[in-house]
């Protein structure tokens, strides 16, 4: 007889794992006021599979809405069409239409704080549970809430990269650019516009927008982060499944928060999790891509969901 799964909202095909059926239920998840909530099973489903095993967490934009950054894809966000690899290449055009709306948007991302999902995470590396974070996030908000081991998947919003000498300068010094050439223009859009995701903001009219050029050759300049279309570069791909690969040795579990893994920069971890038999918790609003691999699937909100694993694991 199969041993038992654990309990929660199991997906159709995936396997129990014996080594965690085996092991005592740690006890009801009292320390969380979510034990009281709808659908706790699959909160204490996942407790079930992932204590006692080191964990690597896989993060996506939905950890981070809580920050005030909107996402791409979680339930009730407006469809977006974001700039690609190739349009922002393709000349000064497109590049004023990315700086123009960066230069707005960009306030509200460098001023966003981690909030308690990343807290939690930092909490669980710093108790030696977490031994690796593969975010998609660009926000850097892992590392302001103190988590070091951290992989930036998709780079970070915070790096400027030129496309001519590949030399990296800080976001910040490149908004106090944009500002001294473009004098109130952030003022001139006024504080309704919407936010968009990745330091973004919606705007229509961009004209006469300058642009800012790299300081050291006068080449152009580019968010250091990964645009759809691009690839993301080999060593963070090998880096991250290095970590995955170690789950396997010794008997970890991969903990997906936040994402929709709809491309594959993500879904490929969840992928090589169940090639190895690794079990796979995933925690996020709505059906994501990984659904029918993961061992147990709790549908909540990434804040309340990661405080309550880091209260008992």
């Amino acid at each position: 007889m199969a041993p038992a799964a654990p309990a929660g909202r199991r997906v159709a095909g995936a396997r129990p794992h014996a080594a965690a059926s085996a092991r005592p239920y740690p006890g009801p998840v009292s320390t969380s006021p979510l034990s009281l909530e709808p659908d706790t099973d699959a909160l204490r489903g996942a407790v079930e599979l992932l204590t006692g095993r080191p964990l690597v967490a896989l993060t996506g934009a939905g950890l981070s809405t809580d920050s005030g950054i909107p996402d791409y894809r979680g339930p009730g966000s407006p469809r977006r069409t974001p700039m690609t690899y190739t349009e922002f290449v393709s000349g000064p055009e497109a590049q004023r239409r990315y700086w123009a709306r960066s230069h707005v948007g960009w306030a509200r991302m460098a001023h966003a704080e981690p909030n308690a999902g990343h807290r939690a995470v930092a909490a669980l590396e710093q108790a030696g549970v977490v031994h690796g974070v593969i975010t998609q996030n660009v926000d850097g908000l892992h590392r302001a809430a103190g988590s070091r081991a951290v992989i930036d998947l998709h780079g970070r919003i915070g790096d400027v990269v030129c496309l001519g000498c590949r030399r990296i300068s800080p976001r910040d010094a490149l908004q106090e650019r944009l500002a001294a050439l473009n004098p109130g223009f952030v003022e001139s859009v006024g504080p309704a516009v919407e936010a968009a995701p990745d330091g973004d903001a919606v705007l229509t009219e961009v004209a006469g927008f300058r642009l800012a050029a790299c300081t050291g050759c006068g080449g152009v300049l580019k968010p250091d982060v990964v645009f759809f279309g691009e690839n993301v570069p080999r060593d963070r791909v090998d880096r991250a499944y290095a970590l995955v690969d170690a789950l396997a040795a010794d008997d970890g579990a991969l903990l997906v928060a936040g994402s929709s893994l709809t491309v594959m920069s993500g879904l490929r971890f969840v992928r090589r999790a169940r090639q190895l038999d690794v079990p796979v918790v995933i925690v996020n609003r709505g059906a994501t891509r990984g659904d029918d691999l993961a061992d147990v699937l709790v549908d909540r909100g990434c804040s309340e969901t990661l405080t309550a694993l880091a209260g008992v694991l």
